[in-house]
């Protein structure tokens, strides 16, 4: 799953954390330890790793690893 991997790479430069932990059930304020500032600066570097634009009323619903793969699905160009 390439865009797993892709995804995954980002979250751990993001918010440091070890890959082992970013699995697609993982949230990202409880399970992966980050505040609403990391969530704001992980969102934005999805949008520039993936050429996509995730609204702010989108990005509030993206709350675990599966629901950035789902947007990104749904959305690449």
């Amino acid at each position: 799953m390439a865009l797993f991997d892709d995804i995954q790479a980002v979250v751990v430069e993001q918010l440091n954390v070890d890959a082992n932990q970013v699995k697609l059930e993982a949230e990202f304020v409880k399970d992966l330890g980050a505040d609403s500032l990391d969530v704001v600066e992980l969102v934005m570097a999805l949008e520039e790793k993936f050429g996509i634009e995730i609204p702010d009323e989108q990005a509030e619903k993206i709350v675990t690893v599966g629901d950035v793969v789902n947007f990104i699905e749904a959305n690449k160009k």
